[in-house]
C-alpha cells in the first residue's frame, strides 16, 4: 500500500490526553502551537488519513469541548496509558483504532494511514524509530482488548507489557518526524 493512498479498512481514532505532563510543566494537549492547539495536531491527522469518528481519552473535559472534540472520560485515570488505550479500544465503533498520544509534534495523516498499511492481520503495529517502538503512534484490532483487559487486570501499567501475548507488526520505515513527541519546554522548540 502506498502511504499516500486511502486505509484500506474503517477505523477509529483516538487521543489520548490523560498524562500528567510533569516534564512539561502544564497540560500538553492544550500547548498553543500560534494556528492550533497540540492535541489538534494528533486529532488533524486522524482526520486527514479518514478516522470514522475521532475523540479524546482523558485530559481537561470542558478545555478539550471547547475545542470541538469529542471526549471520553479514561476508564483508569492516573493508571497509565495501557488503561487509556483499554478504555479507547472500548469506545470505539470501529474493529480497527488508531490511538496517538496528544504530544506528537508533526504527525500527518501520511503517518497514520503508514501505520494502518502495516497492520495486516495483526493485532497491533507498531512504529519503530531508531530501535524505539512507539507505543502510543499504533493501530490496534479491538479484539487485542481481552489480552490488554487481562494484562492490566495483572497489574500492568506499561503498554509493552501484554505485546508478548499479541500478534505485533512493526513499521520500520516511516518518517522518524511523524512520530516526535514533545515531553519538556525545549522539544517545542
Amino acid at each position: 500500500m502506498a502511504a499516500d493512498a486511502p486505509p484500506a479498512l474503517s477505523f477509529s481514532g483516538a487521543v489520548l490526553a490523560g498524562g500528567q505532563s510533569s516534564r512539561m510543566g502544564r497540560d500538553k494537549a492544550l500547548i498553543d502551537l500560534g494556528d492550533r492547539r497540540l492535541i489538534q495536531v494528533a486529532t488533524d491527522a486522524l482526520h486527514e488519513a479518514g478516522a470514522t469518528e475521532v475523540f479524546v481519552v482523558g485530559g481537561d473535559r470542558e478545555a478539550l469541548a471547547g475545542l470541538g472534540l469529542r471526549f471520553v472520560a479514561d476508564a483508569h485515570p492516573g493508571e497509565g496509558p495501557l488503561g487509556a488505550i483499554i478504555t479507547a479500544l472500548r469506545a470505539a465503533h470501529e474493529a480497527t483504532v488508531v490511538v496517538l498520544a496528544c504530544d506528537h509534534i508533526a504527525t500527518e495523516g501520511v503517518a497514520v494511514r503508514s501505520v494502518l498499511g502495516a497492520l495486516g492481520d495483526a493485532d497491533v503495529a507498531i512504529p519503530v524509530v531508531e530501535g524505539h517502538s512507539q507505543v502510543l503512534h499504533a493501530a490496534w484490532r479491538r479484539r487485542a482488548l481481552p489480552t490488554l483487559e487481562a494484562a492490566f487486570a495483572r497489574g500492568a501499567r506499561s503498554v509493552r507489557a501484554p505485546l508478548a501475548d499479541l500478534s505485533v507488526v512493526q513499521l520500520l520505515d516511516g518518517d522518524p518526524c511523524w512520530f516526535r513527541d514533545a515531553d519538556t519546554p525545549s522539544d517545542l522548540a
